[in-house]
């Protein structure tokens, strides 16, 4: 079969949808209390590099975003958040479930 070099696109009478994007509900921030923070440790797809991962956690962009900040100033590294999840560099299981317990979360340790 030749590869046709303009092919038929169908639209209907709102245009293309599939360019709009539906925007992602507004995520409440329940109580440190009522949540179980779930900590991994991985090194997959990071070129053998140990990050540990905080998973679980129902936060807001905003608060996720602090309590990433404040991870990494208690762990003295680097880190991020994608896809919900915190990702800091290296092994710091321990020291993130003491920061957190003392934040009031419930903390499980999970994975190698």
């Amino acid at each position: 079969m030749p590869r046709d070099d303009h092919p038929t696109v169908w639209s209907s009478e709102q245009g293309d949808l599939r360019s709009k994007c539906s925007q992602p509900a507004q995520v409440i921030s329940l109580p440190p209390r009522q949540q179980t923070a779930y900590l991994h440790r991985d090194a997959k797809g990071r070129g053998g590099k140990m990050v540990t991962l905080v998973k679980n956690l129902v936060l807001s962009e905003v608060d996720l975003n602090a309590l990433c900040k404040q991870l990494k100033r208690v762990c003295g590294s680097g880190g991020a958040v994608k896809d919900g999840v915190i990702e800091i560099q290296g092994d710091h299981r321990e020291k993130i479930a003491e920061a957190l317990r003392k934040l009031g979360y419930k903390v499980k340790l999970a994975g190698g």
